[in-house]
């Protein structure tokens, strides 16, 4: 809608006597569009362009090569990468390359990551710290086969000394370590970063807070939170629901209540991941009734609940064995609009099963079957 509104304006602009082209708008404009995902406009604005004698250079290029690699149309992105390497004063550089290489990695595209960084080399042209973290952090959340490129991207990274790491490449290491619970890593990590001068922020912290919660390490998840009240670094959202689901997972639930009670009265809004670690964290204790406090805190609040909540909250009541509670989930999930998907329904088909309520698994089974097949009428959208 803002978009829209934003081109009736250029529209009018473009219609006035007094207008004259500026490419740095259109380059703006395109880049906007590509992070709307609107690459089809954003090539109509590179051709007003040209169309409008505007000097159309690398960065106009880059933008529209963005537009395009943002969408997932990488044949177009990487086509136009190579009518840049022909056209003068239009030579990719790092930037053009970084983003390139990040729109693959968000769709797990690993493989033209490689083909880029030889293209890269072929040119060459040197990665940055933006593409060293990029690729240290998207290699960290793959895990598996890929843990390793992490590592050694890391270490080319430190070994060649021409590009100094920051603190998004201490986050992003750290994070990596931590969450394949290689806690001892994460720690020594931390140690190198600090005596290389390179100062924590609170999403450092957070990542500390969360390794430490699920690897059960709750003395040193303490003493972060010390250390944080010490040096005054004020909690944020994303703090609190580390710190919550960690104690809620632990089954310390008047610690968990205790953080809720504080991030309410700093008048910090609690998010749906906030209440699925309530919601979990009762279930597993056999609180009910503490649900239900949950629900009516629900009522009186905005939080926009999502299909992982409701999710949780199947599970929860499925494990105390609350059936009709667990049912009524699915009125609630209609009444806010948010249609079951199939771990709703079979996260209900077990409890049922494991409670010997054999025909309401039945009853339950034959409806999720109803609306596979209604989904599969419906058919996929084109979104092409």
């Amino acid at each position: 809608m803002l978009m829209t509104s934003f081109f009736q304006v250029f529209e009018l602009l473009r219609e006035q006597l007094w207008y004259r082209p500026n490419s740095s708008i259109y380059i703006k404009l395109i880049v906007m569009l590509g992070k709307c995902k609107q690459p089809e406009k954003a090539h109509a604005l590179f051709l007003a362009m040209i169309d409008e004698s505007c000097v159309v250079n690398h960065e106009t290029y880059t933008a529209l090569l963005s537009a395009y690699s943002r969408s997932g149309l990488f044949d177009k992105a990487l086509s136009l990468l190579e009518k840049m390497k022909n056209t003068p004063d239009c030579q990719p550089d790092v930037h053009t390359y970084s983003i390139l290489i990040k729109s693959c990695l968000q769709v797990v595209a690993f493989d033209k990551v490689q083909i880029l960084l030889s293209d890269m080399a072929n040119q060459g042209i040197k990665p940055n710290t933006v593409t060293y973290n990029t690729l240290i952090d998207a290699y960290g959340k793959a895990k598996n086969q890929w843990f390793a490129e992490m590592e050694s991207t890391l270490f080319e990274m430190l070994r060649e000394g021409k590009c100094e790491p920051d603190v998004w490449t201490m986050n992003s290491a750290l994070r990596a370590f931590g969450s394949s619970g290689q806690i001892e890593t994460m720690e020594k990590c931390y140690e190198k970063f600090q005596s290389a001068g390179i100062e924590p922020n609170i999403k450092t912290f957070n990542i500390l807070l969360d390794s430490y919660g699920k690897a059960e390490q709750y003395e040193k998840m303490s003493a972060v939170m010390e250390y944080m009240q010490k040096y005054h670094f004020s909690w944020t959202v994303v703090t609190y629901n580390v710190v919550i689901d960690a104690f809620g997972r632990a089954g310390d639930l008047k610690q968990m209540e205790y953080l809720f009670r504080l991030m309410r009265s700093e008048r910090l809004k609690p998010s749906c991941v906030t209440l699925c670690s309530l919601v979990r964290a009762y279930g597993r204790a056999g609180k009910a009734e503490k649900i239900g406090n949950v629900l009516r805190f629900i009522e009186n609040s905005d939080v926009m609940l999502d299909i992982v909540f409701f999710n949780c909250l199947v599970d929860a009541y499925g494990r105390l064995g609350c059936f009709a509670e667990m049912k009524g989930v699915l009125e609630m999930m209609e009444k806010k609009g948010c249609k079951p998907d199939k771990i709703t329904y079979g996260t209900m088909i077990k409890a049922y099963k494991i409670g010997g309520m054999i025909s309401a698994a039945k009853d339950l089974q034959a409806l999720r079957r109803m609306a596979e097949e209604t989904r599969l009428e419906m058919g996929k959208p084109d979104f092409r």
